[in-house]
């Protein structure tokens, strides 16, 4: 799910970074977003909505929306959309206003 190649755009991904995405080991690169690393690895849901438990996926991208938002290294409510995966990071999937699902 990664765009390779674009017929105007240059990719400079920069070197890989493994993190972790509710106990499970991920890859993604030094220019990838949280929730875009996840969105490669084809993973869709990022949480659910606080009163009717939809779930919820990757959606604004700009961080005005709270669909991407997780529980990381042990801090609630951050927008994945906007924050940048780093090495050995824990990223965990939220509930309802920061409880760890």
């Amino acid at each position: 799910m990664r765009i390779e190649n674009h017929p105007i755009l240059e990719f400079n991904r920069g070197k890989e970074v493994k993190f972790y995405f509710n106990g499970n080991e991920m890859v993604g690169y030094e220019s990838d977003t949280i929730a875009s690393a996840l969105h490669a690895a084809e993973v869709r849901v990022l949480g659910e909505s606080i009163f009717k438990h939809r779930p919820r996926g990757f959606y604004c991208a700009i961080g005005n929306c709270a669909s991407c938002i997780m529980v990381v290294n042990g801090e609630p409510n951050v927008r994945t959309c906007v924050t940048y995966a780093e090495e050995g990071m824990v990223v965990e999937t939220q509930k309802g206003k920061g409880e760890i699902l």
